[in-house]
């Protein structure tokens, strides 16, 4: 690819040498620089540019009305078109690295690597943008080892944008002081509800719309052989137990974030078993709204049913495979994903 604008030269030059002077394949010449600039940095755009016009001038030897002048002019108009382009493209490259770099960053803050171990919990985590360019978005995730047991919260805030980044990193960061602090997880969401309606409320009227989100949170206590989780209108769960796979509903319905005001403050928790061997997989929607060909849905339940065996890392590896896999390549939306296993007393740590 790097080398296509000296591939170009070479050929031009070739067919302007060996073929008859009416096709007069020399008035290619310009494109070799123009492609260049698209690739190469300022100097070597240049270099070949002047390498184009001196090839020109040596064909003017051989064909003497072959409009050299001419053409030599349309090589140096390019040429010095191409160099500025080519700066032009370096600065924004430079400013789209920086603004990575901090985009990166923010991720780390928001988006902080979860351990792979909390006593006998495996928990695995899984980001994928919809598109490549980003970095971070509305889908968040977070795991704390808490004095009431591991406590996961998984959620997606509805919209896009920094205002959406924002509202994420509201309630990631309210989760991170509250969940050690409240002995119950409707105290936990209920803080969480407050964080998010006074965020909502800071942030201009065009813009809160942005701020519903669904959010569910799991607590593992230490030791115990039950879990509870609290849905807060997110996709379910889905609880792997042998070959066993079963999307845990919720039993009734409980208030997303930032619609108390609309819905009611009601919040519900359930209690579900969960022993050694144990996996759950907690995901956001975009996981069950990726579209193949046809428009179907990914079918999430089935899928896992082919890998119930799976641990917690290659569940996800293979969820990442296959989700691009079934799109095609193309991601429409944001996905995070949390897969969680209740570890044998008797399988090593790694």
């Amino acid at each position: 690819m790097l080398l296509s604008p000296v591939l170009v030269t070479i050929l031009v030059t070739g067919l302007a040498a060996s073929t008859p002077r009416e096709i007069a394949f020399s008035r290619l010449l310009p494109a070799a620089p123009a492609l260049a600039a698209a690739l190469w940095p300022v100097l070597p755009t240049v270099l070949l540019g002047t390498f184009c016009l001196l090839v020109m001038i040596g064909l003017s030897f051989i064909y003497s009305d072959l409009g050299t002048p001419y053409t030599a002019a349309a090589i140096v108009a390019v040429t010095l078109a191409a160099a500025y382009a080519s700066h032009l493209r370096l600065q924004r490259e430079e400013t789209l690295f920086a603004v990575r770099l901090v985009a990166d960053a923010a991720q780390q803050v928001l988006l902080r690597p979860l351990p792979h171990l909390i006593r006998s919990i495996e928990i695995e985590s899984l980001y994928l943008a919809a598109q490549e360019q980003a970095r971070i978005g509305g889908d968040f995730y977070e795991a704390a080892d808490t004095p009431y047991g591991v406590r996961l919260l998984i959620g997606d805030v509805r919209g896009k944008g920094l205002s959406a980044v924002g509202a994420a990193s509201a309630v990631i960061n309210c989760f991170r002081e509250n969940a050690y602090d409240q002995p119950d997880l409707r105290a936990v969401i209920r803080r969480i509800q407050s964080t998010v309606s006074r965020y909502s409320a800071s942030v201009p009227a065009d813009d809160q719309i942005e701020h519903f989100a669904t959010a569910l949170i799991v607590e593992i206590p230490h030791g115990g052989r039950h879990i509870s989780i609290l849905n807060c209108g997110h996709p379910p769960p889905v609880f792997l137990r042998g070959e066993e796979v079963q999307v845990l509903e919720p039993t009734l319905t409980s208030t997303p974030l930032n619609l108390s005001a609309l819905l009611g403050d009601h919040y519900h928790v359930d209690t579900v078993a969960f022993a050694p061997g144990d996996q759950m997989l907690l995901y956001t929607d975009g996981v069950t709204e990726t579209r193949d060909r046809a428009g179907e849905f990914f079918p999430l339940a089935d899928w896992a049913r082919r890998h119930h065996q799976a641990p917690p890392r290659d569940l996800l590896d293979r969820l990442h495979a296959d989700l691009f896999h079934y799109a095609r390549g193309r991601l429409d939306d944001d996905i995070a994903a949390l897969a969680v296993r209740y570890r044998h007393s008797g399988v090593p740590e790694r």
